[in-house]
């Protein structure tokens, strides 16, 4: 079957572009290689979407945008593309269960935050530790606070996150930052900020929250345990060593920066007919409100696209 549109990826991007582009008339297939809703499915809790009611979880945000969209008629597969053929006017995708092809494509597969991959990480993730300060940094308010990481958004996050904590700690493995210079000089003149040098994550412990977090000097190998104030039961901890765009299936298909997919503000890639949406793309801010943009505007840019090709 030959449908007009194919998006990869149902989170909020994939599945506003789906809305938008099924309302629109056209014939839309969402392919999702995993569960709905990307890092939004697996946030606690969510503040800052406008139009729902503060707490929501990002699961009961996925399914109210899940349903919205096949409300509308859209198809919602799961499989795992694994090559494409973007050129032309008949692009086609190569699954593990199927092949499937489209006048036009909306890439949405986002990108995940890269982990440390130490014990007790998945167990308190949304519990004590977290990739996303602007979406959860006032849930630590007053509270301690630790950046793992050394590169510009590690130390600008921290910048920011000493809005909140009552004290923020950096911890990196080496003895010298890789952020900018100006970066740096503000972090490190930051009274609120002090630098763990030579210090990597060994592992996560708590009950139910994150309460103790244990620590290696990489060059004395000393080990400290970091304890929650037992008044507050619990710190925050934020991982910023990188994140690792979903794009690895594309292989020579589109030209990449650092993994990202570069589009003009209308989310159309360098071939005619292939859009991006959302954090898979070369963009600066990567929140929910923003990837569903995204998704409006490829699905308004395909739409244009579909309305002057002639087949």
């Amino acid at each position: 079957m030959l449908y007009d549109i194919i998006v990869l990826g149902a989170a909020p991007a994939g599945l506003t572009a789906s809305l938008y582009a099924s309302r629109a008339g056209y014939r839309v297939l969402v392919i999702e290689k995993n569960s709905p809703g990307g890092q939004m499915a697996g946030t606690n809790r969510i503040d800052n979407y406008p139009g729902v009611e503060p707490g929501v979880t990002g699961f009961d945000l996925t399914e109210i945008m899940r349903k919205q969209a096949e409300q509308f008629g859209v198809e919602i597969i799961t499989d795992d593309i694994r090559e494409v053929s973007l050129e032309g006017e008949e692009k086609k995708l190569i699954g593990l269960n199927d092949s499937y092809s489209a006048k036009a494509v909306i890439i949405a597969t986002g990108s995940a935050p890269r982990k440390l991959g130490v014990p007790g990480e998945i167990d308190y993730t949304g519990k004590g530790v977290g990739y996303c300060a602007t979406c959860d940094a006032p849930f630590f308010e007053g509270f301690d606070i630790y950046v793992v990481g050394g590169g510009n958004s590690a130390v600008e996050e921290a910048i920011y996150l000493t809005r909140f904590g009552r004290s923020v700690k950096i911890i990196h493995h080496r003895d010298a930052l890789s952020a900018d210079k100006i970066s740096q000089d503000e972090a490190i003149s930051n009274p609120k900020i002090e630098i763990l040098w030579n210090t990597k994550v060994l592992e996560f412990k708590g009950s139910g929250l994150l309460r103790e977090m244990v620590l290696e000097n990489t060059q004395t190998h000393e080990i400290t345990t970091i304890k929650a104030d037992p008044e507050q039961g619990t710190f925050g901890v934020f991982v910023f060593i990188g994140n690792n765009p979903q794009t690895e299936f594309l292989g020579d298909a589109l030209s990449l920066e650092r993994g990202y997919i570069p589009t003009d503000e209308d989310m159309r890639t360098k071939i005619p007919g292939v859009f991006a949406a959302g954090d898979v793309r070369v963009k600066t801010l990567r929140q929910i409100i923003t990837a569903a943009a995204d998704g409006a505007i490829a699905a308004h840019s395909a739409g244009k696209y579909l309305d002057e090709i002639s087949f």
